[in-house]
């Protein structure tokens, strides 16, 4: 035991000799680097710089790898890169859709005073940065902050380029940062030139139009080596917001813009005052587009959609096609002028701003379908993206149900009474009750407890699945109350629900695309129309629910729906609060929803569907029916009267029509009659000759 504790004590005491002659070897090497005095601050600050250096490099890095991810597949982005040309259903052009681009015209054969607007105006450093315009960004950072509303965007052309190139439109800080590597990539990899070239091919300049070459022929109607300072000009102002300087849309934000980018050529140094004098004073004017602003363009929008989804499935390798669609352009103007007329007469009455319709023949083609009141302001289709309520033009498919799976007829009675599911017990409008009614009865003066009573009988969630099998496609809750209508569907959905009953039970959704082709005439798609359809209801439940709903024109809430002369059938339905007004019907020859509310979901001025939008309907139904063969409603006992064509006389008939009196009504004959006996009274108490009295009856001879 002593020896081990002898070794342990002289083990520790030379381990602790050797350590302490080699931190005083460590002292002295070290001692060799020390820095004092003014010294010592030059190397702290080297030293730290070096540190971050180090840490900036690695986070670079790490900011670089998703522009790495980017340009890894040297493809750029193919956004919107079809371009399709839309025909009616005669084969008459409509409108187009998709890319508008040319990129056949090199830099060298543009006019030089374009590329001088576009780098007056979007990045005058453009040949000296190296990808990102640091003087330029500052510069508008400073602009910004003063307030003051600056030409000069905080981004060059490189990085706008490279946004177009393989990023979204996205606003984020990262996508920013991902911009900037990105434009630093281009710079490496291309001249200047040709970034410029592929930023004039690739910007959108408004209205469909990618690059400059075919924004000059959409807005001028010019090649680009053609048009004047003016319009080189215009153009060069619409990289910023084409949506909001294109010609074609607002004349004079285009010219004030344009006005501007002159501005900035004088201040680049690249043209003096008196060069574009002659400019300012005549500013460039675009040629008209009133026919692409008439032509059916939230149908177009909708059917480029369904169009790229066809094309995308074929995996074809073009990117031009011509597209026959089932739109009707009588029709479609129709549908406008009742929808839009209908509005603005009575939208302040009845607080009411928007409205939308969908309108197919019985076997599902559109005809027309009008997305919202003005399409200039507002592109959302309302007929199509929003879903709102449908109230109780929704009780079509609880009747339906019923029919189907109780085998109850449109005869049968039932009790309108209070009825509740848990806490939960609806009313009828008015809070009145009718006691022992038919179906029918219930039906057309939108009862609101026998459909519940009825999907209590049946269960919900048949009548949910019954819907779906019907048209509607958007899922929905299946709470208690949807038998009233609380579901969220679109008018296009509807439509097709309602096309089910005018086609005899049949499955009917809506289309309006029949045949796609490549421009050189390959055919891509066409429609079958002798495919078998899927049964969805009977025949005879089809004939009982028909009935009803022409009970609900002839003499319940839908009776402004009423169509003289055609057998018109149909469905009001108003959601609680008064948010959406419906109203849902077809007769032999079309079936059409129309859709009456607000964007915001403010609620209307007590708007039920059995006004307005029956109003609407009854109007186009009217326009639809003139001069044309009526058809008659399966189930329903009308038979249109046939349309008498006379042979006659033309000079007698004119002769007859010059001869005949006035038309009056008897009651206007009274009133006339009336006024008569008046100024005879008038006249015998104020004395008047005989003469003078005897002109009075005269006059009423006849009435």
């Amino acid at each position: 035991m002593l020896a081990a504790d002898a070794w342990l004590d002289s083990s520790l005491y030379e381990f602790g000799q050797s350590f302490s002659r080699g931190w005083t070897k460590w002292q002295d090497i070290m001692s060799i680097f020390h820095v004092a005095g003014i010294k010592r601050f030059f190397v702290e600050v080297l030293s730290d710089g070096f540190s971050f250096l180090a840490i900036g490099c690695v986070l670079m890095v790490a900011l670089a790898l998703p522009a790495f991810d980017a340009t890894a597949s040297g493809e750029f982005n193919k956004a919107e890169n079809y371009s399709i040309v839309f025909l009616d259903r005669f084969g008459t052009e409509i409108g187009r859709r998709g890319i508008r681009s040319d990129d056949s015209v090199p830099l060298s054969d543009m006019p030089d005073y374009l590329i001088k607007a576009a780098l007056a105006t979007e990045d005058r450093r453009f040949y000296e940065h190296f990808g990102i315009d640091v003087v330029g960004t500052l510069r508008a950072l400073v602009t910004n902050a003063s307030g003051d509303r600056g030409v000069q965007g905080g981004s060059s052309i490189t990085q706008q380029l490279a946004k177009n190139l393989f990023l979204s439109s996205e606003r984020t800080i990262e996508r920013k940062i991902i911009e900037a590597f990105l434009a630093v990539w281009l710079e490496w990899h291309y001249s200047k030139d040709e970034i410029l070239k592929l930023y004039f091919d690739r910007a959108y300049m408004g209205g469909g139009n990618f690059g400059v070459v075919a924004a000059a022929d959409y807005y001028f109607g010019k090649r680009v080596q053609d048009i004047s300072l003016a319009e080189a000009a215009m153009m060069a102002g619409l990289f910023k917001a084409p949506s909001n300087y294109a010609p074609h849309i607002d004349l004079a934000a285009a010219r004030g813009r344009a006005n501007l980018v002159l501005s900035n050529l004088v201040a680049a140094g690249f043209l003096t005052e008196g060069q574009v004098t002659a400019a300012r004073r005549n500013p460039a004017s675009a040629i008209s587009r009133a026919e692409d602003q008439n032509s059916p363009n939230y149908f177009m929008d909708w059917a480029f959609g369904e169009a790229k989804t066809i094309i995308e499935s074929s995996q074809h390798a073009s990117n031009n096609f011509v597209v026959r669609t089932t739109i009707d352009t009588t029709l479609q103007k129709y549908a406008e002028e009742a929808v839009v007329s209908t509005v603005r007469e009575n939208s302040e009455k009845y607080d009411v701003e928007q409205a939308a319709m969908v309108v197919t023949d019985t076997q599902g083609a559109i005809r027309a379908m009008v997305g919202g009141i003005d399409y200039a302001k507002s592109q959302f289709n309302r007929a199509i993206v929003s879903t709102r309520q449908p109230g109780s033009a929704y009780k079509i498919f609880v009747y339906a149900e019923a029919f189907e799976q109780l085998g109850l007829t449109p005869s049968d009675p039932i009790t309108d009474r209070p009825v509740c599911i848990g806490d939960w017990c609806p009313q009828n409008y008015g809070r009145s009750y009718k006691g022992s009614v038919s179906l029918a009865s219930a039906f057309a003066q939108s009862l609101n407890t026998v459909p519940v009573t009825l999907s209590i009988k049946t269960g919900r969630d048949t009548i949910a699945e019954l819907s779906h099998r019907m048209g509607l496609t958007a899922d929905y809750p299946v709470t208690r109350s949807l038998a009233l209508g609380v579901a969220s569907v679109s008018v296009l959905d509807m439509t097709s629900s309602y096309a089910v009953l005018a086609n005899r039970g049949l499955k009917t959704p809506a289309y309006g695309i029949t045949r796609m082709t490549t421009l050189t005439g390959e055919t891509i798609f066409e429609v079958d129309p002798d495919a078998p359809r899927e049964r969805i209801l009977s025949e005879t439940t089809v004939a009982n629910m028909n009935s009803m709903l022409r009970g609900v024109i002839t003499g319940g809430t839908g009776r402004r729906g009423d169509v003289p002369g055609v057998p018109a059938v149909g469905k009001s339905g108003t959601t609680s609060s008064y948010r959406d007004a419906w109203f849902c019907g077809f007769t032999g020859n079309y079936v059409a929803a129309v859709w009456f509310g607000n964007d915001d979901y403010h609620p209307t001025n007590d708007l039920t569907g059995g006004t307005l939008p029956a109003m609407a309907w009854q109007k186009f139904m009217a326009y639809a029916h003139t001069n044309t063969d009526i058809l008659p409603v399966f189930g329903v006992d009308f038979v249109p009267e046939p349309a008498i064509i006379a042979n006659a006389d033309p000079d007698a008939l004119a002769e007859e029509i010059a001869q005949r009196p006035p038309s009056l009504t008897p009651e206007a004959a009274r009133k006339l009659v009336d006024l008569a006996e008046l100024l005879n009274q008038t006249l015998e108490a104020g004395g008047t000759t005989t003469e003078a009295r005897a002109t009075v009856p005269a006059a009423t001879k006849g009435l």
